[in-house]
C-alpha cells in the first residue's frame, strides 16, 4: 500500500464518495461491481476508478471486478483506521455550530464529540443537543490538557478562527474541520485543514445553472 503522503488529495476526497456508493450496493444486495459500473454511479472512468484503487493495492482481480464486501473493508480501514473515534471539540455553538454538532452526533464518521466552547455567557453552561456542556473559551486550555483532542471543528467568525488556530495547535490540536471564512494556513507541517465554504458551493451551482455546464 502506498503511503497517504504520496496519496494526491484530489483521490483521498474521492475515498468517502466510494465509500457512500458501495454502502449503498452493499444494501440493495449487490456483491460484486466492476470498475465501469463503479465510475458510471461516481461520475467518472473506469480508468479512474482502476487508477485510483491502484494508489492502496488494487483491491480488484482482473477480469472478475470488485467484491462489494472486501473493498468497503478496505475503505473503512483507509478512512477509519482500527475504528477509535478522534476526540473532537466544536467551537461556536450558534446555529451552524448546532447544526454541525447534529451530524457529528448522529452519524460520527469516525469522529466523537467531546467539547463544546463558546464565548457568549448565555450560551455557557447550556447542553449542546441536551448531553454536551458548553463551556467557556477561557476553559479551553484546561480542557485540552486534560482530555487531548486531536480535532477542533470550528463555526466562528473570521477573526475567531484567526485567532485561536495557533493556539489550539499548542494544545496539540491536529486537524481542524473549519467553516469560517478564514482559510486557516497554519505554519505546522502535522497539521491537516479542512476548509468548509458552503457559500463557495452556492455560487458554483448558480455558474452551472447559469452557463448551463
Amino acid at each position: 500500500m502506498s503511503a497517504q503522503g504520496k496519496v494526491s488529495l484530489p483521490v483521498i476526497k474521492r475515498l468517502p464518495k466510494y465509500y457512500r456508493y458501495l454502502t449503498n450496493m452493499q444494501r440493495s444486495g449487490v456483491t460484486k461491481v466492476s470498475s465501469s459500473e463503479l465510475a458510471r454511479v461516481m461520475g467518472t472512468t473506469a480508468s479512474q476508478v482502476r487508477q485510483d484503487f491502484n494508489c492502496f493495492g488494487g483491491f480488484g482481480q482482473q477480469g472478475i471486478g470488485y467484491n462489494v464486501e472486501v473493498l468497503l473493508a478496505e475503505l473503512s480501514k483507509l478512512l477509519f483506521g482500527d475504528g477509535t473515534l478522534l476526540p473532537t471539540i466544536l467551537i461556536g455553538t450558534g446555529r451552524l455550530g448546532t447544526a454541525v454538532s447534529s451530524f457529528l452526533t448522529r452519524d460520527t464518521n469516525g469522529y466523537k464529540l467531546i467539547g463544546a466552547f463558546d464565548v457568549s455567557e448565555e450560551k455557557v453552561s447550556r447542553l449542546l443537543l441536551g448531553e454536551i456542556p458548553i463551556r467557556h473559551v477561557r476553559e479551553l486550555e484546561e480542557f485540552c490538557r486534560a482530555e487531548h483532542p486531536a480535532v477542533a471543528v470550528l463555526c466562528v467568525p473570521r477573526e475567531g478562527a484567526k485567532e485561536l488556530s495557533s493556539t489550539l495547535v499548542e494544545l496539540g490540536i491536529r486537524g481542524f474541520w473549519n467553516f469560517s471564512h478564514y482559510d486557516l494556513s497554519v505554519p505546522y507541517p502535522d497539521v491537516t485543514v479542512e476548509n468548509v465554504h458552503l457559500g463557495d458551493s452556492l455560487m458554483s451551482l448558480g455558474y452551472r445553472l447559469r452557463n448551463d455546464t
